[in-house]
Order: C-alpha cells, then sequence, then structure tokens
C-alpha cells in the first residue's frame, strides 16, 4: 500500500488512464480495489470471468472513468482496463485479415459483440454461411474471427467469422474435386428445396440433385422426399471443376425398377396398378414405384369411340389392365383396358350373319343413312339407297326417326373396319323385278299425282311405284305450264308409254288413255323419236333430277 501510494498519490490519478489496484475486498457480486486515491472504487463482478479465483491483495488493472461519483468514490473499470491496452496491441500488432480468437458476450442490434480482446461486433450475415434462425444459439461460444474491417477513429473493429468458413469450405472443395469421380457414393446434407431439384452439401461442395433423379418413380415435389437437414447418400453422376459443383443422382443409388421389366411384366400378362396422370391422349398407370404404363385411348374400349380419357377412368382408380408391348430402351408399356375382355366384332359373323333378319333401334343418322343398334357398342347402317325400292330417298329423315326400332337384313359385313351393312327394302321382294309383267306398255292404269315438276307430275300406282306424266303427254293441247292443268292430289287415269326396268322408271300418257291400238303405237314411235333426239329429257333425268329442280326453283326468284 506504501509503494501505491508512493508511486500514485492522489495528485497524479487522472480519467481516462489505466492504473494497477490492489483488491480489498470481495463482496457477492463486487470487488473492492484500492487504487491509492482517498478512497476505493467498486467493480461490477460481471467484468470478471471467474469472482472465485480473485484473491484479496492481487494486483489487477483499472481503467479510471471518473476521479469521483456524486459520492466522493473513483469510477473503475477492470474490463475496460484490459480493453484499452487490448486495443493498444491490436492496433500495433494486427491489421485487417489477421485471425483472433474471440467469445461471444451477447447481442446488439444488428449482430453480436465479441470479445477479441477488445469488443468487436460481428454482424449476423458474417455469422454463418447460412442466416441463423437464431443469435442466441451463439452467446458464450469461443470461436476463431477473422478481421475485415478497423476504425481506429473510432476505436471499433468489425470481425467476420462466416469468412474463416468458407475459406475452409473452398480448401475442402478444392481437395474433393480431387478426389471424387463419377459413380461415387457420398454422404452429403439437404441445404435447400426447390421446385426444380435439392442443394446437397457434400462436406463443402455444393451438389445439385434434379427432380428427375431423385426417385425412380412419378413425384411432384421434391419435398415429398426429402427435407432440408436431411442426410443422404447420394452417387455422383456429373461433375463441373470450373463451377466447383457436381450432379447428383439419389435414384442411382437404388436397383433401375426397369431391369427384367420383360421378365416381371410379360406381354399378356393381367396388372393391376393406379392412374396417376392423364392427358389427352390416354392415362398413366403406376404398376410399382418407377414404373408406369399407358393406356391409349384406342386401347379403352371396343366399340365406343372414346375422345378423352376422363370418360373412362380418373386419377386415383385402382384398375386392371392387359400388357400389350414393352420398350425396356424407352422405359414404356403399352396397356389395354379393352382386351381383357372378349372382342365383340369377332363374334359379328356367327351372330350376324350374311341374310341374317335383325332388329334394332336407330341411334344416329346422317345425310347418307341411319346407323341401328344390333347390341351395346355393334352399330349397322342403313345406306339411303337400301331404305325403298321404289322411292328416292334423299336424306334417311324422310323414312326413318331417331329412336324407331326398324327391322333389317344383313348386307355384308367388314369386322376389321368393324362395318355391317343393312338393309330395309331386302325384307320385301323387289317389285321392279316383275314390273314389266305388270306394267306392260298399254296397259291402262290409274294413280294419284304425288308431285309437280317443270316437266310432268308424278304418279303413285300400286306397290308405292312411281310414273311420270310427261308435260308432252298431258293433253292434245300445248300445256305450257303444268300445275295449272294438273295438282298434287289428283285422281288420273293413263296409259303406260314406256318402261325402263334397269333405271327403275316408268313413262304414262294421260291423252293417250283413250287412243286406239294404232294411234297409240304412232304416239310411241313419236315419244320415242323425241326422246332418242334429244328434244326431250330422259326419263331416268327426269326422275334424278327432280329433287334437284325443286330445290332450285324453290331459291331461285319466283316468277309468273
Amino acid at each position: 500500500m506504501e509503494d501505491l501510494l508512493t508511486s500514485h498519490p492522489m495528485g497524479t490519478l487522472r480519467a481516462d488512464s489505466v492504473v494497477a489496484g490492489v483488491i480489498t475486498e470481495i463482496r457477492n457480486n463486487e470487488v473492492v480495489v484500492d487504487i491509492g486515491g482517498k478512497s476505493e472504487g467498486v467493480i461490477s463482478g460481471h467484468e470478471f470471468d471467474d469472482l472465485e479465483s480473485l484473491e484479496i491483495g492481487s494486483e489487477i488493472d483499472v481503467y479510471i472513468e471518473n476521479l469521483e461519483d456524486k459520492h466522493g468514490n473513483p469510477i473503475i473499470s477492470h474490463d475496460k482496463a484490459l480493453q484499452k491496452k487490448n486495443w493498444e496491441l491490436i492496433v500495433k500488432n494486427c491489421e485487417e485479415g489477421s485471425i483472433l480468437p474471440g467469445r461471444i458476450k451477447g447481442k446488439v442490434k444488428g449482430g453480436l459483440v465479441v470479445n477479441i480482446g477488445v469488443d468487436a461486433f460481428l454482424p449476423a450475415s458474417q455469422i454463418d454461411t447460412q442466416a441463423p434462425i437464431s443469435l442466441e444459439q451463439y452467446i458464450g461460444q469461443t470461436y476463431d474471427f477473422k478481421i475485415v474491417k478497423i476504425n481506429k477513429e473510432r476505436k471499433n473493429i468489425v470481425v467476420s467469422r462466416r469468412e474463416l468458413i468458407e475459406e475452409e469450405r473452398q480448401e475442402k472443395r478444392r481437395a474433393l474435386l480431387n478426389e471424387i469421380k463419377i459413380g461415387d457414393i457420398r454422404k452429403g446434407t439437404v441445404k435447400n428445396i426447390t421446385d426444380y431439384g435439392v442443394f446437397i452439401d457434400i462436406n463443402g461442395l455444393d451438389g445439385l440433385l434434379h427432380i428427375t433423379d431423385i426417385s425412380w418413380g412419378r413425384i411432384t415435389h421434391p419435398s415429398e422426399v426429402v427435407q432440408v437437414g436431411q442426410e443422404l447418400d447420394v452417387m455422383i453422376i456429373g461433375i463441373d471443376e470450373e463451377k466447383e459443383r457436381v450432379s447428383l443422382g439419389l435414384k442411382q443409388t437404388m436397383q433401375n425398377p426397369w431391369d427384367n421389366i420383360e421378365r416381371r411384366y410379360p406381354i399378356g400378362s393381367k396388372v393391376s396398378g393406379r392412374v396417376v396422370n392423364m392427358v389427352a391422349y390416354g392415362a398413366f398407370v403406376e404398376l410399382e414405384n418407377g414404373v408406369e404404363g399407358l393406356i391409349h385411348v384406342t386401347e379403352m374400349s371396343w366399340t365406343k369411340r372414346i375422345n378423352k380419357p376422363s370418360e373412362v377412368v380418373r386419377i386415383g382408380d385402382e384398375i386392371e389392365a392387359r400388357v400389350i408391348g414393352i420398350s425396356k430402351e424407352d422405359q414404356k408399356i403399352a396397356l389395354s383396358l379393352k382386351q381383357l375382355e372378349e372382342n365383340p366384332w369377332d363374334m359379328v359373323y356367327r351372330n350376324y350373319p350374311v341374310g341374317a333378319h335383325v332388329r334394332g333401334k336407330v341411334r344416329n343418322m346422317t345425310n347418307y343413312g341411319a346407323f341401328v343398334e344390333l347390341e351395346e357398342g355393334i352399330d349397322g347402317m342403313v345406306h339411303v339407297s337400301d331404305m325403298s325400292w321404289t322411292r328416292t330417298i334423299n336424306n334417311p329423315s324422310e323414312f326413318l326417326k331417331k329412336g324407331e326400332e326398324v327391322d333389317a337384313i344383313v348386307l355384308n359385313i367388314d369386322a376389321e373396319q368393324q362395318r355391317i351393312a343393312l338393309g330395309i327394302k331386302q325384307l320385301t321382294p323387289d317389285p321392279w323385278s316383275e314390273i314389266q309383267k305388270k306394267y306392260k306398255i298399254g296397259t291402262i292404269v290409274t294413280g294419284k299425282i304425288t308431285k309437280i315438276a317443270s316437266y310432268g307430275a308424278f304418279v303413285k300406282l300400286e306397290d308405292d311405284i312411281e310414273g311420270l306424266v310427261h308435260v308432252s303427254q298431258i293433253s292434245e293441247d300445248r300445256v305450257e305450264k303444268v300445275k295449272e292443268v294438273l295438282k298434287v292430289g289428283d285422281e288420273i287415269t293413263a296409259r303406260v308409254i314406256k318402261v325402263d326396268k334397269d333405271e327403275r322408271h316408268i313413262g304414262l300418257s294421260i291423252k293417250a288413255a283413250n287412243y286406239d291400238d294404232t294411234t297409240f303405237s304412232v304416239e310411241i314411235k313419236a315419244f320415242d323419236k323425241v326422246a332418242s333426239g334429244g328434244e326431250l329429257v330422259s326419263l331416268s333425268n327426269m326422275f334424278d333430277n327432280f329433287g334437284v329442280e325443286e330445290d332450285t326453283k324453290q331459291n331461285s326468284p319466283q316468277t309468273e
């Protein structure tokens, strides 16, 4: 004490200086120190790492913040004394880039306070390579730190732990890149998950595990299989030394399910699976993890026309199918639903032989015919030309109605093209086969006018046969307009003047109904001569063009 009083008389003590002091008392959380002044100073116990290690009478450095407080006692600090001395040492001996050990003291705005002999600032972004979840977890921990900035004027220091970690990882990366090779299996930790893949840390080396290399099966997002922080054994499948990155595979560490695929799913075998995806042309069925088969829309039904797979199956459906094709190289399996059942078209020759009398419902009609359902999925078609022996049918709606039950005769079968030709007129004998016996030239007939044309009138005879009275055969007088002489519904008597069995047409004459045989013979020759000379439209054309002329007339302006 005498030495201290001698060396530090009260008059020589000053604020903002470091002096030696002697511990005179150790309390619960305080340390009393004599600095040679008129009174003792008190230092908080928090400034010492271990109070129990202190001894009364031992000497310590103290920093004088103020010579007197309001009670006349000096304000002193052991921690600030050390900081002041250490600051001078650091400024003298260290520079930016130097590495020092330090202990994290506490949390401040934007980061942490680190004691490296003096208090230094550790920004939150420089704590680790990844943003920390909580800063509190680092308080009390001791690490090495790199000095990144020294501000002598403000007496503050900024340090980084991240740079040291990155430098260490860089060294490990270089060493690992020189060591690894494609095909190696390495352990890594999942760092980040994206829509397209997973980033994995392999002892400091970044690797990308693409979503297509995670599983042999179908996945929509990597998070279905892995989680951040998870450890995985992965295979090196690509190396980029320039970018110091590697491509990784997880599924490659497992057996490829397409190995021996032909043995597990032979063609013709019956399999079961779950519908996992649908596209416009078919449905994908998962048979096992990593193995899917496609059911094309054409393989969903023998008889129904399937426009989209959703008409038959839905995602999640558990179904059975038959294997109809395998391509191991392309990793494709073709499946069929319809081939689980017998093709009904294979039975049509037996069930609907040519000439058979069948019955069905009119399911649909087109311009050229009507489709008749014989059984579910089996339709036959009646062409307009096979609906009537005697009538010219321009549209099937003139003869049939949708939903109507009809009888027909099987005319032809093409099972390969899935077509059956039916005929309705074939149910009855063809009245034209005996036409020349019933309607000989010169025969007197009666009938009702059914249609009027510019060139004549059509007359309905027995057996639904129609004859035509040409305008020249209506009257002895010249007829300019047929409708002025005859009307639809009129009953007339006429004489057969021409019969064309091949073309199925009969020519009639009203004016010749009362001719004697001689006069009638002359009229026949005159009729034939005019027709053969081109002055008269042929009988065949008259019948065939009736509908066309009527349509043209209806679509043209009316003239009188």
